[in-house]
Formats: structure tokens, sequence, C-alpha cells
């Protein structure tokens, strides 16, 4: 199996995690999701241990594995968001800031590679994937115990809570610095295309 195969499996699985945490009929329907979740992020890690260790680290499988984080994080967020455990408006604002981010670091990414330079993750984006990579399946496993009723009578679901919306504020807050810096580290992408309007501009009127 190859680096990207696994990368591929990371797609595959998001379909069964939205179904396993919207099919209520299904007996511990999203605590299944939750394992789901950590299977998808498991290969997130393997893939690019495979790629290092066989020296097969390619552009496309770069852009896959990029592709692919960013459609695991969208998908659960959604999904936590839309059956209201994360309360509202706060699971509204979580949800616009990551997705806005990951929109626009991906319209850098697709900038530059249609300069042909692949822009890696840098070491913020690596924590802001792994704070939220914890975060989104902390408040899955909320919903699970929220929806048998579990530790009802405890403490525990107050302090997990406390706990679920900590780790999101931490993921938010990495979400808006690794953005903000990405943008800062490449914004060369966006002036080199202004020096070739202006070349080609000058060229015209010549």
């Amino acid at each position: 199996m190859t680096p990207n195969q696994v990368t591929t499996i990371r797609i595959f699985l998001l379909p069964l995690i939205a179904f396993f945490y919207l099919a209520d009929f299904i007996p511990w329907g999203k605590f299944i999701a939750v394992c789901l979740f950590a299977v998808a992020a498991l290969t997130d890690f393997i893939d690019g241990k495979m790629a290092r260790a066989r020296n097969q680290v390619t552009d496309l499988g770069k852009f896959l594995d990029t592709i692919a984080d960013k459609l695991l994080i969208t998908v659960t967020l959604i999904l936590v968001v839309a059956d209201g455990t994360i309360i509202a408006p706060l699971g509204a604002i979580f949800a616009i800031i990551i997705l806005c981010r990951e929109f626009l670091v991906t319209f850098l990414r697709q900038v530059a590679v249609n300069k042909g330079i692949v822009l890696a993750a840098d070491k913020l984006g690596k924590y802001k994937a792994l704070f939220q990579d914890i975060a989104i399946p902390a408040f899955m496993l909320l919903a699970f115990f929220l929806q048998y009723g579990f530790f009802a009578d405890t403490t525990f679901i107050l302090v997990f809570s406390i706990v679920c919306y900590t780790l999101m504020g931490i993921a938010v807050a990495m979400t808006i610095l690794s953005g903000l810096n990405y943008f800062v580290k490449n914004w060369s992408v966006f002036k080199e295309d202004t020096a070739q309007v202006e070349k080609q501009n000058e060229s015209d009127k010549k």
C-alpha cells in the first residue's frame, strides 16, 4: 500500500463518520463515529511516516494529504455544530473562523501551485491540526454522553464540557495565528504576481 492510498482511506472514512454520527437508530453510533475519526487521524500520521521512510514524498501526496485533513475537519466540525453540541452562537463562530482560514490557505496554496511552488505546512499549522483533531472528537464524544445520559448525575459532564471548550478555544486561537503566519511568510507569492502584471503592462505599452 502506498502513502497516497493510505491518505485516500481517510477520505473514504468521511461518509462513514457522518453516517454513524447521525444514525441515532444505531446503538452507540456516535461512539463508533469517534472511533472512525481516530482511525482517520491515525492515517494522517501513517501516510507521512511511510512517505518519508520510503522516500516517496511527492507534490501530489502533499496536496492530497492537505485536502484529506481539511475535509475531515470540515465534515466533523459541521456535525457537532449542526446538532447543537457546540452551543450557539459559539458553534457558528468557531466554524466560520476555522473554515474561512482553511479556504484562504487553500487559495494561497493554489496560487503557489500555479507557479510551480508547493507550500508545505509549518509548525503552527501542525499544532493547529493537533488541537483540532483532539477538540472535535471530544465534542463528538460529549454528544455521545449526552445522548445516552452517561454521567448525567455527576459533575463529569460539566468538567468534560469545560475541557472541550478549552481545547476548541486553543484550536481556534492556533487557527488564527497559523493562518496569519502562513500568509505573512508566503506573501511573496502575491508580490510576484504583481511584478509579473506590471512587467506585462509595460510590455503591452511598447
